[in-house]
């Protein structure tokens, strides 16, 4: 059970990452940074809903963070490129490459938010982490893990990003309680290549957890 206010949601959620992640001192002074950083962007765009502002260690913190344990066992996990889709805020996109040293990449076509990353990525000294500008279709390296938190339909989704997966890449997507509904709309051969996981943050919350290349046929 999380306290009531920000104090109370910052304390459970550093406790948890504390817990199950064990980040440097150095890693948490970066996570405190990218709040306020965030919570300042989100006075000039809307990058989180405002609701969620006063939990936003646990509601979009730890969401992001906790897709690391759920990749902590593939092969890729420490040195393989980490595309993050429709980054917008750096979520969970900065939030992983605060906390794992491999390479991230964060694509986004906005460049309000891309410029926000930017700056992020600059004033906490992430060497890891390349920004692209543009559509997901665009994007052209091969991922080791995919990620994507609100960014489309599971179907839409993996039509948009095949193109960047291999046998062996790992599908990590945040989803909310339609996330069955979504996996039902794929085509059918692919269904058995996901898995729905519960979410840390919320009973209402899933994630869809896949693997593979997906080529071939429509979705």
């Amino acid at each position: 059970m999380i306290e009531s206010g920000a104090d109370g949601d910052s304390v459970a959620a550093k406790a948890w990452l504390a817990a199950k992640l064990t980040p440097a001192p150095d890693d948490f002074s970066k996570l405190e940074r990218f709040v306020a950083l965030l919570l300042a962007e989100n006075e000039r765009q809307n990058l989180v809903a405002k609701s969620t502002e006063a939990t936003i260690w646990w509601r979009h913190i730890v969401d992001s963070a906790q897709l690391l344990l759920l990749a902590g066992d593939h092969p890729q996990y420490e040195n393989g490129l980490w595309v993050d889709l429709g980054s917008g805020p750096g979520l969970p996109g900065l939030v992983v490459a605060i906390l794992r040293r491999g390479p991230v990449a964060l694509v986004e076509m906005r460049p309000a938010r891309t410029d926000f990353l930017a700056r992020c990525v600059n004033e906490l000294a992430l060497a890891n982490v390349a920004i692209f500008t543009g559509k997901v279709e665009r994007y052209r390296r091969e991922a080791g893990i995919i990620s994507a938190r609100a960014f489309a339909p599971l179907p839409k989704l993996i039509a948009k990003a095949r193109h960047m997966a291999q046998d062996e890449t790992l599908w990590l997507l945040p989803k909310g309680k339609n996330a069955v509904n979504e996996l039902a709309e794929l085509a059918a051969p692919w269904h058995s290549a996901f898995h729905v996981k519960q979410s840390v943050t919320s009973p209402e919350s899933t994630i869809l957890v896949g693997k593979g290349r997906f080529g071939g046929g429509p979705t």
